[in-house]
């Protein structure tokens, strides 16, 4: 089969009978849930990444496979309870991936995730293509159940996105039926259990490790002496093609990672270089170790590496990299309704305190209209920030943007925030309601009423939960059908010492198509039914 790496991944979790598949949207592993569920899994989205883990932990609990999905920023909304997580005694497998974005194609920064899994405790396998994804994941679900761990399947772009030829073979295990016992010294995290539970955590990973040093997921490529290369993920594929007669160890199983045998591969070739992407997480680890290796330098810690800087690495090359050629800067869609929103708060000169989203984009020409834009659902306390600190007549001007999906997300407790600690000055949130998650692909979210596959379901309605919250101004104002009227609500807004939130429902341009051209294969379908009949009922009479 021909498939990226995100849908060999949601093969494995499929064919290894995962229970439940979740996570929250979000380049490069998006597609990985949306798979799981074309296949005939249960796959869901959760409003934030924590509240994905939470719920896979506990499917776990209950002796059921559990995969949570989300790009690497992801894990640190989940960081919470991927600690204690490491700490307790799942029944069932965890799987978590973490889809790393090195070089920022679609991030606000590209953090090595890889620390994740030392700081939490947790085994890290890392695939380098499809096939490896697909084995790598069923390895995940078949070895760490026995062990009664959660494990961080760390994946990048160009794993999650290129394709490459996979042949699945069948899990070995069968999954385990569903049921719930009683074992509150693992599950219940206070202080007297989790000490000890760290202890047995310790032990898990020194067992680990001493596996690691025999895993198969560890490969060795034999070749010329004079060279070895440590590497693990894309990184062994540009290696092969770079240095093709090297001596390469590619490390599958990179946390506990085997130092013994890289140590001895170390002692059996005359130069040994590790190639990683990111930062130098394998160089760190292998010489606190004792064993000698060279590392990239730093200029290379940036970006993504390809077949040419791998060559650079090995040369030692450490000149000025040719710039990329410049391209043109992305802008919000011709349609998209957010130009009308931020056409306004530039006329009425805004202070604009956004959001993650594809309204970010108004932070570029040719509306330059966003001011601050750090990490997701942050644009309402930021905004509130500046509230409290700026002059009156300058904080009057601070307006907080944010998407609905992101709302969802993590900008409900910023609304909490600004009825607990309300400005001076008040303060005016805007949430624009394209009613998708546009970003990353038009995927739904609890304020669209629909689930993942599209099945109605409860619906946040973002006007109802503001005034539940003690707040009296709210308004839902279309910007593009009443241009004139949004304006006015909004300066008014402004100068008012109140709260205030005003909520813009504009369906995005891209999901009206969408819902447009799902209307019309349905009526052909229709047709194509009805036509069938007709020829079932004349066949039958000429019989």
């Amino acid at each position: 089969m021909l498939l990226s790496g995100n849908e060999a991944v949601a093969l494995a979790a499929y064919r290894a009978g995962v229970a439940l598949g979740t996570g929250y949207p979000g380049t490069p592993s998006t597609e990985i849930l949306e798979r799981c569920s074309a296949l005939g899994g249960r796959a869901q989205w959760a409003p934030n990444e924590k509240v994905a883990l939470e719920v896979a932990l506990v499917v776990a609990f209950g002796r059921g496979a559990a995969l949570v999905a989300m790009k690497h920023v992801g894990l640190n909304v989940a960081a919470d309870p991927l600690f204690s997580a490491a700490y307790t005694g799942i029944s069932g497998s965890l799987v978590i991936v973490s889809a790393d974005d090195p070089g920022m194609a679609s991030s606000q920064n590209e953090q090595d995730n890889r620390r994740f899994a030392v700081a939490a405790g947790v085994p890290m396998l890392e695939p380098a293509d499809s096939q490896e994804a697909y084995d790598f994941t069923l390895a995940a679900f078949e070895l760490y159940r026995r062990r009664r761990l959660p494990v961080m399947l760390r994946t990048t772009t160009r794993v999650c996105h290129g394709k490459s030829i996979v042949c699945p073979v069948p899990p070995t295990e069968a999954a385990e039926s569903a049921g719930f016992h009683r074992d509150i010294a693992s599950r219940v995290m206070i202080p007297v259990h989790a000490r000890k539970a760290h202890r047995r955590l310790r032990r898990k990973l020194a067992e680990i490790a001493k596996y690691s040093e025999e895993s198969e997921l560890n490969t060795l490529v034999e070749g010329d002496r004079s060279l070895g290369i440590i590497t693990s993920g894309i990184s062994a594929m540009h290696v092969r093609e770079a240095a093709p007669q090297a001596s390469v160890l590619k490390l599958g199983l990179t946390y506990p990672p085997p130092l013994k045998l890289a140590g001895r591969f170390a002692e059996s070739v005359g130069r040994c270089v590790v190639i990683e992407e990111g930062d130098p997480y394998l160089v760190e680890q292998l010489r606190t170790a004792g064993v000698p290796v060279e590392g990239k330098p730093e200029m290379y810690r940036l970006g993504e590496l390809d077949v040419g800087r791998v060559r650079r690495i090995l040369a030692g090359d450490t000149r000025a990299e040719p710039e990329p050629p410049r391209g043109k800067l992305p802008e919000l869609c011709k349609g998209c309704p957010h130009r009308a929103v931020f056409a306004a708060l530039k006329k009425l000169d805004c202070i604009v305190s956004g959001d993650i989203g594809c309204y970010s984009l108004a932070a570029l020409p040719p509306l330059e209209a966003m001011d601050l834009m750090v990490c997701m659902g942050a644009g309402i306390g930021m905004g509130l920030g500046l509230r409290h600190v700026l002059p009156a007549e300058q904080a009057r001007r601070v307006v907080s943007v944010i998407g609905d999906s992101t709302f969802v997300h993590g900008g409900i407790t910023g609304l909490v925030e600004m009825v607990y600690n309300p400005p001076p000055t008040g303060h005016v949130v805007l949430i624009l309601d394209n009613q998708t998650t546009a970003m990353t692909g038009l995927q739904e979210h609890p304020g669209t009423g629909l689930t993942l596959d599209r099945r109605p379901t409860g619906k946040v309605v973002f006007e109802d939960l503001a005034r539940s919250l003690g707040i009296s101004n709210v308004w839902v104002v279309d910007p593009l059908r009443d241009r004139a009227n949004f304006e006015r609500v909004l300066r008014e807004s402004l100068e008012r010492e109140e709260l205030t939130v005003i909520i813009t429902p504009t369906p995005a341009y891209s999901r009206q198509q969408r819902k447009a051209k799902s209307e019309y294969h349905g009526r052909l379908r229709l047709r194509g039914v009805r036509r069938c009949r007709r020829l079932q009922n004349m066949m039958c009479k000429t019989t």
